[in-house]
């Protein structure tokens, strides 16, 4: 075998090789000797193969570099959303207490109809504790999103001990009603009674009808801005 290598003429060999890339027709590649044919055939494959890449592979890689860049994103809301599924008995439980908490509140607003009951109430309230009222006056009444404010004004008169009775039984009534602004003045002579000022405040929940009205009216305030 070395014998036969050592008759081969390397030199004739690189000659004759480069002796076929001369004179070649690009008009007729068909013609051409075996080693250029071979020579353009890997050349052809080399530039597929780079065009693949760049135009295929190259967007592929940029789509997984973006996907590896959102893996640890992804890996944290997966945690969050594990989390709250193991917790998702409490969660039903709590979201429960809620609900019968909000529904417990929306008992003691007063509908319309419940309204002068709940005036009568307050009215009872005074007269039961011996207090005479000097004024009861409804204010304009303010709607929000989802109830109505009711304020009123009122003073009634009587002694000390009852006049405090009077505001923790208004405390006390099952509907919710606050007193604001209180002021108390002393009588202009001895053994007189007191008197009191405030503006006590009742709330109403809305009904359907004013809750359409009132989300109108919030849609027409967003459109004109």
């Amino acid at each position: 075998m070395a014998i036969a290598l050592s008759k081969i003429d390397v030199n004739a060999w690189f000659n004759d090789l480069s002796a076929q890339f001369q004179g070649l027709n690009p008009k007729e590649p068909g013609q051409w000797p075996l080693a250029p044919k071979l020579a353009s055939a890997l050349g052809v494959m080399v530039a597929v193969i780079a065009a693949g890449y760049f135009f295929v592979l190259a967007d592929e890689q940029a789509g997984l570099d973006a996907e590896r860049a959102r893996e640890p994103q992804l890996r944290q809301d997966f945690q969050g959303k594990l989390a709250q599924a193991v917790n998702l008995p409490e969660l039903r439980k709590q979201k429960s207490q809620v609900e019968e908490y909000v529904t417990q509140l929306e008992k003691q607003l007063p509908g319309k109809a419940e309204i002068d009951s709940l005036l009568s109430d307050i009215s009872g309230a005074g007269v039961g504790r011996g207090l005479q009222f000097e004024l009861f006056r409804p204010g304009q009444v303010l709607i929000k999103d989802y109830y109505a404010e009711l304020p009123f004004a009122l003073r009634v008169s009587g002694r000390y001990h009852d006049i405090g009775a009077f505001a923790a039984d208004v405390a006390n009534l099952s509907r919710i009603v606050t007193l604001h602004n209180l002021v108390v003045t002393s009588p202009p002579a001895p053994n007189s009674p007191l008197s009191m000022e405030a503006t006590a405040r009742t709330y109403r929940y809305l009904d359907a009808a004013e809750v359409a009205d009132q989300k109108k009216a919030s849609a027409k305030a967003g459109g004109k801005k």
